[in-house]
């Protein structure tokens, strides 16, 4: 079989895995719902099973979707523009940036919405395009963007941070550790569609830029020599690939909290399958990152019902040893 019919029929698996998973998980949980009353709801039945799948299930869902889907995009196009293979959406600092901000806002007690957003979400997303920004100023060197610099200057900026929200750990009081904390876990428990339905449009033109640049990307992750012998202006790639992957990072983060290892493991899973075309890669991080945070997020409000674990545990649980065995594997 040709590699690229290979590759195609592992494609098609992850499409019908998205499927199964989408439309199987929302009936599991710790009650068990039933069919006729879910759909007797569709005809403005209120019906208890209906208000549970349609307002609190499928929500959190959609909000696993977008979150998987953007932390395992993220997580490959970081892998290859920094050409480094433990590279996460994490790696410049955009997650304790983030987490600087929501810190900030509970220590303050400044705790209202704003359009529908909570001033934690706020102030993470601000938080997290702040670091971007000083990132990217960094980083410019000679006129130009250096990979090396932007590594150093987003974990040095991540470790700065981390002093900071510890020394506001220190400052707060019982009940505003406990936010700061639960924050800190990543969580999908917000059931407020109307922040999907804003959120998720700045999302889907982020994932089609990022897909336009697939082979663009090809050529970076080999070498800036080769790129720049086909052609390609490196720097103004450089440039949008990083903008819109911090930016996709930022707004999962600011409305989930910081969800780790999904972005690791999730594209090094794929190219065992899929090789290392981005134009694959790329799609295939898309279907299988959400359709794995879901798993997740359905383990983790089933496992110790009616207890509901913070998703990014159960990431964190499952994916360092599945990692580890990658190692394993691939050596």
């Amino acid at each position: 079989m040709q590699a690229d019919t290979k590759k195609k029929l592992y494609f098609l698996i992850l499409v019908v895995f998205f499927f199964l998973v989408v439309f199987v998980t929302p009936f599991i949980g710790s009650q068990s719902l039933n069919y006729h009353q879910v759909v007797a709801y569709l005809s403005k039945v209120q019906t208890p099973d209906g208000i549970i799948f349609f307002r609190l299930r499928l929500p959190r869902i959609f909000l696993a979707l977008i979150t998987g889907a953007s932390l395992s995009l993220a997580g490959v196009v970081f892998q290859a523009l920094l050409r480094n293979p433990l590279a996460t959406p994490y790696t410049l600092g955009v997650s304790a940036g983030g987490a600087l901000g929501a810190v900030t806002m509970i220590k303050l007690g400044l705790v209202f919405s704003v359009l529908g957003f909570t001033t934690i979400q706020l102030s993470a997303f601000v938080g997290s395009l702040l670091t971007i920004i000083l990132v990217y100023f960094l980083s410019r060197k000679t006129g130009r963007i250096s990979v090396n610099t932007m590594i150093l200057a987003g974990v040095t900026i991540s470790y700065f941070f981390s002093a900071l929200i510890l020394m506001l750990h220190f400052l707060a009081d019982f009940t505003e550790t406990r936010q700061m904390i639960r924050w800190m876990m990543g969580g999908l428990d917000v059931v407020d569609m109307s922040q999907i339905i804003r959120t998720t449009p700045f999302l889907l033109i982020a994932f089609v830029i990022l897909f336009l640049n697939s082979r663009t990307l090809n050529l970076i992750s080999t070498s800036e020599e080769t790129a720049f012998s086909k052609g390609v202006e490196v720097d103004h790639v450089r440039r949008i690939i990083f903008v819109f992957s911090s930016l996709i990072t930022g707004l999962v983060v600011a409305i989930s909290g910081p969800i780790g290892f999904v972005g690791l493991i999730v594209p090094h899973f794929l190219r065992l399958f899929l090789g290392v075309d981005h134009r694959y890669i790329i799609p295939a991080s898309i279907i299988f990152g959400g359709s794995f945070l879901v798993l997740c997020d359905t383990i983790a409000r089933t496992i110790l019902a009616p207890i509901d674990i913070p998703v990014g545990i159960i990431t964190a649980i499952l994916g360092g040893p599945f990692f580890l065995w990658l190692l394993v594997k691939s050596r």
